[in-house]
């Protein structure tokens, strides 16, 4: 990490708090075109890339195939954006098409009622912010309890270990909501 990030981090935390001050400080970062994570460490194990991806959906649908683990943005002229997600493990993998309902930056976590049966261990809420799972954004599926979002681990990119939500490093999470908006179509597939 360079002198002038250290100096940036120190400071937000000295001003908000050090969940507000990572989070603030992964913003600048993002802004400031770095390709680094918080810890100064590169956090995609799978790189973004630009594709051929001949399809019919129309470009700005994004479809997700949980058996390649990839994400795919679709552009013009045959093309997408393919991103690497994490995915729902054994028994929690799931298809269909929905729409983003809502986009949220830092979101706060509150686990159904379904993961804290399993996993009582789990905090009831989290606030917004680099230690939360959600991560740095997250678009939510139509009326289903899952999300694009951002990961706090990026080494589960690529892996199948979520509760049916699709992760992405948080740096890929942000490229991908600033190209999105609600309304988008997604189409996962097995």
């Amino acid at each position: 990490m360079t002198r002038g990030r250290v100096l940036l981090a120190a400071a937000l935390l000295m001003l908000g708090g050090a969940g507000q001050a990572q989070a603030q400080f992964f913003d600048t970062r993002d802004i400031m075109g770095g390709g680094l994570n918080f810890f100064g460490t590169s956090s995609s194990p799978i790189q973004r890339a630009t594709v051929m991806y001949p399809t019919n959906y129309a470009p700005g649908t994004i479809i997700i195939s949980t058996g390649e683990r990839r994400l795919y943005l679709v552009l013009r002229d045959g093309q997408a954006l393919r991103y690497g997600i994490g995915v729902g493990r054994d028994g929690f993998r799931w298809s269909g098409t929905h729409r983003i309902t809502a986009k949220k930056e830092w979101p706060s976590w509150t686990p159904p009622s379904q993961m804290l049966r399993r996993r009582p261990d789990l905090p009831r809420h989290m606030v917004g912010g680099i230690e939360n799972p959600l991560g740095a954004r997250a678009m939510y599926l139509g009326s289903t309890l899952y999300r694009i979002h951002g990961s706090n681990e990026p080494e589960t990119i690529g892996q199948a270990v979520s509760s049916g939500c699709f992760r992405m490093t948080n740096e890929d999470v942000v490229d991908l909501y600033n190209r999105v908006s609600v309304g988008t179509t997604v189409v996962v597939r097995n």
